[in-house]
């Protein structure tokens, strides 16, 4: 098995491929998504541009019911142009911990509410400085309408779990690392 074990404390003791130097960043767009240009000097000396998204912090929730259905929305996305399938969530407010906004964001978007567990962090990918933090809910139950934000109009369904498993593989859900982080959590893989 390979372990490979990185210490951010100084770039002395990176390996040669992960010597990379931020030379400089510029925002080149601003708005709701935010576009960065980030210089940086890669290990062969090279200077190169990349664009960033820059992201929010967010929290994303796969939610069970007692009788183990996941809870799941459904909207309209405007990069793809069509309805997607997705697991609730949103951004982390300022001041606002993961846990607070998981909880909210699944009431919010579902009018559910449970027993809420933080699983872990992932990037949401490699050219964006977003991360994603998950959770699960257990026996997730609605108490509550609906309230969804502004310019979000989210039809809720429940999946059964190979319903779920194969909504993952279809490329039809937005967010299938976080749903696959939450059923490797709970041995459900």
């Amino acid at each position: 098995m390979l372990v490979l074990k990185i210490s951010t404390a100084s770039n002395d003791y990176l390996p040669f491929f992960m010597n990379w130097q931020k030379l400089s960043e510029d925002q080149i767009k601003g708005g709701w998504r935010k576009i960065l240009a980030r210089t940086f000097r890669m290990p062969d000396g090279k200077e190169a541009v990349f664009e960033i998204e820059q992201e929010p912090e967010i929290a994303c929730v796969v939610a069970f019911t007692p009788d183990e259905r996941i809870v799941i929305a459904k909207q309209f996305r405007p990069g793809p142009e069509k309805v997607l399938w997705e697991l609730p969530g949103g951004i982390i407010d300022p001041g606002e911990t993961p846990v607070a906004a998981a909880a909210r964001e699944l009431l919010e978007e579902t009018g559910y509410q449970g027993e809420i567990e933080y699983i872990g962090t992932a990037y949401d990918c490699a050219y964006s400085t977003g991360r994603r933090q998950c959770f699960i809910v257990r026996n997730a139950k609605i108490v509550q309408a609906q309230t969804p934000e502004e310019n979000e109009f989210i039809t809720v369904e429940t999946l059964d779990l190979p319903a779920f498993r194969h909504l993952l593989r279809s490329g039809e859900l937005t967010d299938p690392g976080v749903g696959y982080l939450a059923l490797d959590y709970l041995n459900l893989l």
